[in-house]
Parts: C-alpha cells; sequence; structure tokens
C-alpha cells in the first residue's frame, strides 16, 4: 500500500487524526483535484474531503471515528475513481 497511499498512524486508535496521502494512479495521471471518499464500519457515515495537492501527491487528515476500521477510495473532479481495483482501502482502528 505504501506505494500509492501512506495513512499515519496506520492503525490508528479511535478518534485519532489519520493523515492520507495518496500517489495513486489518479495523481499520476496529472489530476488536479483529488476527493478522499470514505467511511467507517463497512462504509457507514460516508464522508467525501478534497485533498491539498503537495507535489506529486495528495495529502489530507480525517478522524478515525468508527469501531473497528476506515474504509476509502479516491476520485479525481472528472469523476475517475481509483478504488484499489474495485477493492477500495482500509484501516483497522484499534
Amino acid at each position: 500500500m505504501h506505494d500509492i497511499v501512506d495513512l499515519y498512524p496506520e492503525s490508528p486508535r479511535r478518534g485519532d487524526e489519520v493523515s492520507i496521502t495518496y500517489r495513486g494512479l489518479l495523481a499520476q495521471n496529472g489530476a488536479d483535484s483529488i476527493w478522499f471518499h470514505y467511511g467507517y464500519d463497512n462504509w457507514q457515515n460516508i464522508s467525501t474531503r478534497e485533498m491539498q495537492k503537495q507535489g506529486n501527491s495528495f495529502h489530507c487528515k480525517v478522524s478515525a471515528e468508527g469501531r473497528k476500521m476506515v474504509n476509502f477510495c479516491f476520485k479525481d473532479s472528472a469523476n475517475h475513481w481509483d478504488n484499489n481495483n474495485g477493492s477500495n482501502w482500509s484501516c483497522s482502528i484499534r
């Protein structure tokens, strides 16, 4: 996952702020804007947050508010999605 997505901390505690860095397909193909699309515990409480471009990557921070996991994927301004080949991404919440 580290080539495409970095999370810090990788396994957050509930309520922790999680920093996300995205360098995937959308960023590599010159997207001008990317949004972090996420939910908790199998896509409950879905939200979308615009990421900030820094060099060749995009960054944002969200709070780990779920009980078990954060589920997420990415989209650009042309509504192209990077959903990890249909598997999306997730991180466990401790």
